[in-house]
């Protein structure tokens, strides 16, 4: 599912993706078809699905928005089984499937067969001031050839052991409406795995966007970005395995800055007795694992997740960790619920630790479901972070921030001029009395997800921030000075970098 706004009235708006008959891969009934549903601004939506052209076709799975041809419509592209479409924001409200035109409908591989996509990432990876599409692949399927497994005598879904896995793909926008696939020459293509999620940010700093990407029951992979490349360096960097150095069910990821030192951390989430991993940036090229030092091994330990999501709900300058929950199977031994709450995980600042709030957050034993998406926007225009959640064969579910006690804040909405519109990529810094804080831009988050918007930031009791600083992916860098706190700040890329006033 995904929270941008389509239309260009200031509202996020939601649009979700859905499945299709199994057998066929086709929606052959309106119960099928993905959804997308305006904001009216007054606390109702009205599912706008047709006239905008976005019903779909076949079986779809994950979305990634991106405004590719710097329009100024943010455009989606929906990633699904056996195809994938890219539908070019009209401007008016409408779209159309230029998936063909622009050369992306390449999912049919000639050494694996038909691709079975699950989530997608905008990101100019040769700052070029073009977004290129990576794509995660997950599984080599078919429906005449689906493997048989039983658990307590009931049919299941099989474990992806059963399956041989995909490479993901690359795709160079070309700047005249097209794309190429490059994972061959940029090395994504050599590396086969079980892909679930993708989180984007530069890790070293070194002004060149890295990707993460996790595997089911199998090994990460960090894309490290050479320019003209990439290099696979989980291992390297120690994010690989998790700290039992057992393969985990990597499911959705995020990768931000959690402990405000300038450097991109990275967490994702797995099943029942997995853990939810965490890896904390030296600054030095590689990671350390914080998963049991800051308490996140003991409170995740219990909990199957899906969907995470690094956001500050409360406003207080540290951002927190939201995550869908769920088990994959609902045959399990007596007892066991398949259906789980979903979960907030409290950054309680310098010290490192977590807090686990469930019920306290308004995610009660009654609103429990095998979750799985998530996206994120400001519904009210409150300045705190709202969510809308997905769950199989449930109602989506859309959580209001009402927390009583959030600080000030301020949100970023940037205007890319030489870099791409929407900013992707893009690193701020914010400095207030109270301290220094980091995020970037980035639409994808939480699992086969995406949620493209300014870039939020917490400012605890704080009403004016000292200097936003913006290193955008073109090189430039832009500084602002004494801003007040909650408002939308919209910046808009200077033609050179600007030096900060003495």
């Amino acid at each position: 599912m995904a929270v941008f706004d389509y239309n260009g009235d200031g509202r996020p708006d939601i649009f979700f993706t859905n499945g299709a008959d199994i057998s066929t891969l086709q929606k052959s009934s309106p119960k099928y078809y993905d959804r997308l549903f305006r904001n009216n601004g007054d606390g109702t939506f009205t599912d706008v699905t047709e006239q905008a052209g976005l019903r779909g076709s076949g079986f779809d799975v994950g979305v990634a928005i991106g405004d590719y041809d710097n329009d100024g419509h943010p455009d989606i592209f929906v990633a699904g089984v056996h195809g994938n479409t890219l539908y070019h924001n009209n401007g008016n409200g409408t779209f159309t499937d230029v998936t063909r035109k622009v050369g992306l409908d390449k999912w049919n591989d000639p050494d694996y067969g038909p691709l079975w996509a699950v989530a997608a990432v905008w990101v100019d990876v040769n700052n070029d001031g073009l977004l290129d599409l990576f794509v995660v692949n997950y599984l080599q399927w078919t429906y005449s050839n689906i493997p048989k497994c039983v658990i307590e005598g009931v049919a299941e879904y099989c474990h992806p052991r059963y399956y041989k896995g995909l490479p993901n793909q690359l795709f160079l926008n070309q700047g005249d409406g097209t794309f190429r696939d490059v994972s061959k020459e940029w090395g994504i293509r050599d590396h086969i795995g079980k892909g679930m999620g993708v989180g984007m940010a530069d890790y070293d700093l070194d002004g060149k966007p890295d990707l993460f990407v996790t595997n089911d029951a199998e090994y990460a992979f960090l894309f490290h970005n050479l320019g003209n490349k990439f290099e696979e360096a989980a291992f390297q960097t120690n994010v690989a395995l998790a700290e039992d150095a057992a393969f985990i069910s990597g499911m959705g990821t995020d990768f931000r800055d959690v402990n405000n030192d300038g450097y991109p951390d990275i967490v994702y989430v797995a099943l029942k007795s997995q853990t939810f991993p965490l890896y904390l940036n030296t600054g030095k090229g590689d990671f350390t694992e914080a998963t049991a030092p800051s308490g996140m091994r003991t409170l995740s330990m219990g909990m199957s997740g899906f969907g995470p999501a690094l956001y500050d709900f409360d406003n207080d300058g540290w951002k927190d960790l939201f995550v869908t929950r769920g088990q994959v199977t609902s045959v399990w031994p007596p007892g066991y619920k398949f259906a789980e709450p979903n979960v907030v995980f409290h950054n309680l600042g310098s010290s490192g630790k977590w807090e686990s709030l469930t019920s306290e957050a308004g995610f009660t034993d009654a609103t429990a479901a095998r979750h799985r998406g998530c996206a994120f926007g400001d519904f009210e225009g409150k300045g705190r972070i709202d969510i809308v959640a997905t769950s199989l064969d449930e109602p989506a579910e859309l959580w209001m921030n009402r927390s009583p006690q959030a600080g000030h804040w301020l949100d970023i909405a940037l205007h890319g001029v030489k870099s791409n519109r929407d900013g992707i990529g893009a690193r701020i810094k914010v400095v207030t009395n109270a301290g220094t804080q980091y995020n970037h831009q980035t639409s994808s988050v939480c699992y086969a997800s995406s949620s493209l918007g300014p870039v939020h930031f917490g400012l605890g009791a704080e009403t004016k921030v000292s200097t936003v600083e913006v290193h955008w992916p073109s090189g430039i860098v832009q500084i602002l000075e004494n801003i007040s706190a909650d408002q939308v700040l919209k910046v808009s890329e200077p033609s050179e970098s600007t030096a900060l006033k003495k």
